[in-house]
């Protein structure tokens, strides 16, 4: 069942969970003409303080989910609250519908050309990257908006975007593991490994949520898939759309690289090539295949897609060079916040002079997978936050331990210990929520001790 607003006129509208996307959800369903009544387990102070002046305008709770919920005539919930939480099934006994703040946003967005980008890493500069190369590739007049995970909620863009526009989106799990007739006419899975198994209950739960990107599409959509992931590899057999696989080996690929260029050979085609973005990582070629395919795919023309990758500098809080302080370089890549993305970190480093930060809101997942990173580049590491006893005990032994406890001491510790050559990281492979606002919050303060000390 899909969320169709004016099936819904007259009838009073929950939002559960005022996070970013819950907030954006409330503006937006106000603005519509709906009866707006928020929810959410905080205190009244800190609902209050999030709702700011449309406090005065909507009805609201704070400090738990009342029976209020049930005179509702449907409910929007926030990605961040889990799929099992008691609330949901209250309601769904009371037959209250629940629709995704996705699906909400889209049901008031004029445009069908929706380009969806998941996977559990590279989304955020697969997204950005492209959405320039639709930016640059769209015939003049028809704009590429971007929004989702990637910092804009779905609530904000979704109705400004007009029936010629494209929509690119950065989806999450959490998105998509309540969406039900999510349809992008292209869409891409990057890479699955294990991260919020903690919010999904399990790691199966996990790879379905992610399968939802190409659930709904048809014979008219295309995927893209990367071909080297056996995860996603075993899932795009499920996809009915057309496939399109990236692999830096080539094997049954569309897209692979040779000699540092990225070729690309669709069906019935001539072979291209393209100079990739100068960013660090081979996991940054693998995101620039996924984006030039998903250009190639819906018809752009190779010359605006190699405009666009020449001119990509990278999306803040990725392996984004914070400055120098007394030769130590600090770099900054908050966005690792899950095991995997720390190690794509780390392999773009090929000295023993890294001090890293990690550190934060534990996911549920292991750090041992980092050891042999650890012990080839890591000269010591500087653990936050409340995973810090358990980061400690994963990898005790492969490198100095400093407890730091928070971010502020951890770079004065580095500063203290460090030498000239050294590298600062902040790769925390951990959510932020425990210490800050969200991982941006985390990277801000990062650049701006390195600002301070300069």
């Amino acid at each position: 069942m899909s969320f169709v607003p004016k099936a819904y006129r007259g009838k009073k509208a929950a939002v559960l969970g005022l996070g970013k996307s819950g907030l954006s959800a409330v503006r937006l369903l106000k603005a519509k003409g709906f009866q707006v009544f928020v929810s959410d387990k905080r205190p009244r102070r800190e609902v209050k303080a999030a709702l700011g002046r449309l406090a005065a305008s909507v009805c609201w709770e704070g400090g738990g989910h009342s029976a209020r919920l049930r005179r509702a005539g449907f409910a929007v919930k926030s990605p961040g609250l889990p799929s099992g939480a008691p609330v949901l099934a209250e309601l769904r006994a009371a037959h209250v519908p629940v629709f995704s703040e996705l699906e909400t946003a889209l049901a008031f967005c004029a445009t069908s050309d929706i380009i969806a980008i998941t996977g559990t890493n590279g989304k955020t500069t697969t997204t950005a990257l492209t959405a320039e190369i639709f930016r640059a590739g769209l015939p003049r007049g028809r704009r590429a908006l971007i929004a989702g995970n990637i910092g804009t909620p779905v609530s904000v863009a979704a109705p400004q975007a007009k029936v010629k526009d494209a929509l690119v989106l950065e989806v999450s799990s959490y998105q998509l593991e309540d969406s039900r007739s999510f349809h992008p006419r292209a869409a891409a899975l990057l890479n699955i490994t294990a991260d919020h198994v903690d919010h999904h209950g399990s790691m199966q739960a996990y790879i379905e949520a992610k399968a939802k990107v190409f659930a709904e599409q048809t014979g008219d959509d295309f995927c893209v898939f990367n071909a080297e992931d056996p995860l996603v590899l075993k899932l795009s057999r499920r996809c009915h759309c057309r496939r399109l696989y990236f692999g830096r080996k080539g094997a049954y690929s569309h897209a692979w690289v040779a000699a540092g260029r990225i070729r690309v050979k669709l069906p019935g085609e001539k072979e291209i090539a393209f100079t990739p973005p100068a960013l660090p990582g081979t996991h940054n070629l693998e995101n620039a295949m996924a984006a030039v395919l998903l250009g190639l795919g819906w018809g752009l023309k190779p010359q605006a897609i190699q405009k666009a990758l020449k001119s990509f500098q990278g999306v803040p809080h990725r392996l984004e060079e914070a400055g120098s302080v007394r030769g130590i370089r600090c770099v900054n890549d908050s966005k690792a916040t899950n095991v995997d993305s720390t190690m794509v970190a780390l392999k773009t480093f090929t000295h023993k002079n890294v001090f890293l930060i990690l550190g934060g809101l534990h996911k549920g997942s292991p750090y041992k997978p980092l050891q042999p990173l650890i012990e080839s580049v890591v000269k010591g590491i500087l653990t936050i936050g409340s995973a810090a006893a358990k980061v400690e005990d994963d990898l005790s032994g492969l490198a100095p331990i400093f407890p730091c406890g928070d971010l502020k001491t951890a770079f004065a510790t580095a500063l203290h210990i460090g030498e000239p050559g050294d590298v600062l990281l902040l790769s925390p492979a951990c959510a932020s929520f425990d210490q800050f606002r969200d991982f941006e919050d985390r990277g801000d303060q990062f650049k701006a001790l390195v600002k301070s000390a300069r």
